[in-house]
């Protein structure tokens, strides 16, 4: 199952870049290939993204991933959830902080 957390990145990533190659992808994200091209499927599955063949000069064949309105519409959704998330880690975090600087100088 894709994870709301690579989904998210997967979708900034190729909206940013859509002519990112899944070997750019896999490297981005620090995954296998094999699962970039899992998620990239599930991603084309549900109706987020669709891939297009085009023609370049360094890949004879290579593929364009370009987010449809419902990809856009949940990278949207994903990235409030993406930064809630990380603002409570953060939060808390900072509370752990504190409480060993507390620790520590007692």
């Amino acid at each position: 199952m894709l994870s709301d957390e690579y989904r998210y990145k997967i979708l900034r990533l190729l909206e940013a870049d859509p002519e990112m190659s899944q070997r750019d992808l896999a490297r981005a994200l620090g995954v296998s290939l094999g699962k970039v091209n899992y998620c990239l499927q599930a991603l084309i599955d549900t109706g987020l993204i669709k891939a297009n063949n085009f023609k370049n000069s360094h890949n004879k064949q290579a593929y364009m991933y370009l987010l449809t309105r419902k990809g856009f519409a949940v990278k949207a959704r994903a990235s409030v959830d993406f930064l809630q998330r990380k603002v409570a880690e953060y939060e808390a975090l900072r509370r752990e902080i504190e409480i060993l600087k507390r620790e520590v100088t007692h």
